[in-house]
């Protein structure tokens, strides 16, 4: 099957690989995992029960950042961990250094950068893009090309629409000055962010506030708020029956 398995990969019951896979050194595969073709897992990389790996997928590969980036290389880093039932898309490119819980989906073309803490139960949609040292919490649902910048938290039960841009960078100037105010934004529990809207460096949207399509939020929001326009302004309350307390 032209597969490379290295002799200190560890391998979990029922296990199928697809054909030209490589799994590398110390590499841990649970129970019933499944491998497309054209895999590579990166050494060290844990993954759980239960798990499908579509074809084309790097999983665990370290980060080579350009000499001119302003990431460099943290030969600490941890290796990537996927949780039981994870599903992984075709062509997705996961970095070692992240963590995923239980059962989440990441879709076709996603990546997910290193030092990033992913919960359970979380949907990341096609080509979406999350970069270094962001937070999701369980549950929370981004859907197809959003763009989650560095230094992002979400919390649970978020909701954010296709093609959302959050930034971490008020700064036109390459200076160093930018550095120490660098901070992504915070989206509280249950927030719903609509389609191309864009989250500006270090905002808060509150709980259950909702951000309208295509808003352009520059303060910190509040909370059961409806949000609309350029720049983003109440319109509303969250009607009651949209609150998650009132949800199935």
């Amino acid at each position: 099957m032209n597969n490379f398995v290295h002799e200190r990969a560890t391998m979990g019951t029922d296990v199928s690989i697809g054909h030209f896979s490589v799994i590398e050194d110390g590499v841990v595969l649970g129970d019933r995992v499944t491998i497309g073709n054209n895999v590579t897992i990166h050494a060290g990389t844990v993954i759980g029960d239960d798990v499908f790996i579509s074809d084309n997928c790097v999983v665990g590969r370290w980060p080579r950042p350009a000499k001119a980036s302003t990431v460099k290389v943290d030969a600490s880093l941890p290796a990537l961990v996927i949780g039981d039932g994870t599903t992984l898309g075709a062509n997705t490119v996961l970095y070692r250094g992240s963590s995923f819980g239980k059962e989440c989906m990441i879709g076709d073309q996603a990546s997910v950068r290193e030092k990033c803490e992913i919960g359970d139960r979380v949907v990341i949609g096609r080509g979406v893009a999350v970069e270094n040292q962001v937070s999701i919490g369980s549950f929370t649902k981004i859907q197809t090309n959003s763009y989650i910048t560095a230094y992002t938290t979400i919390e649970e039960k978020v909701f954010i629409a296709p093609t959302v841009t959050t930034t971490n960078d008020n700064f036109m100037g390459r200076t160093k000055e930018r550095f120490q105010f660098v901070k992504g934004a915070h989206i509280k529990k249950g927030a719903r962010v609509g389609g191309a809207s864009i989250l500006l460096p270090g905002v808060v949207v509150a709980e259950e506030s909702f951000i309208a399509a295509g808003a352009v939020v520059h303060r910190d929001t509040e909370e059961k708020k409806v949000y609309v326009g350029v720049p983003a302004r109440v319109l509303r309350d969250v009607p009651a029956r949209e609150l998650l307390e009132n949800q199935e």
